[in-house]
């Protein structure tokens, strides 16, 4: 059994902690709870969960001791948030992507839905190691999960929801900016 310090433990404490509120956060969302909300909310989860990602992508590699992942049993079965999110955010779902900024320019059409998904996904299976009292494995599995993909996916899909709501304050209709530069002139 790994050993582990205070100060990992206490990293492992608040992923698990944020990863809670992030799946508790896209479920409500999924359901359908505030829908005129959805978008800021989302965009503040995966913004939170970014930055608890970017504290495991700070530290050194967590190692741990045996070179299997231990079985938790099949894992959750995660369609029915797709699905929800998929009609949550019907319109507004797909965007483009580059697939890697550093290698070229290469795009891929991706879904936010599916995004959300992925990282809830990679959240929860550290969360079931976590909560099976395996705190190194958690956070191991949190750490490679983030550099290996849902750290860029959630990169990718908090840039998407950014501009989306950017797109819906700002982009008005020309009449409308005229009208409004109008009032503001004659005040």
């Amino acid at each position: 059994m790994t050993v582990i310090d205070d100060d990992l433990r206490q990293i492992a404490l608040q992923m698990a902690a944020d990863a809670r509120a992030y799946l508790t956060t896209v479920t409500e969302v999924a359901a359908g709870a505030s829908p005129e909300a959805a978008l800021p909310l989302l965009l503040l989860a995966v913004s939170d969960v970014l930055g608890a990602g970017s504290r495991l992508g700070a530290i050194t590699d967590v190692v741990p001791s045996d070179r299997f992942e231990p079985d938790l049993g099949p894992d959750p079965d995660v369609d029915p948030l797709r699905d929800n999110l998929v009609n949550a955010l019907e319109g507004l779902d797909e965007y483009t992507d580059v697939i890697d900024p550093l290698l070229g320019g290469e795009t891929e059409q991706l879904t936010i839905s599916g995004g959300l998904v992925s990282i809830a996904g990679a959240l929860v299976q550290g969360l079931r190691h976590y909560e099976a009292g395996q705190v190194t494995e958690a956070l191991w599995w949190w750490q490679f999960s983030y550099l290996s993909h849902w750290g860029t996916t959630a990169s990718s899909v908090l840039r998407t929801l950014q501009q989306v709501l950017a797109h819906l304050r700002l982009d008005v209709d020309d009449d409308v900016a005229a009208e409004a530069e109008f009032e503001a002139l004659q005040s």
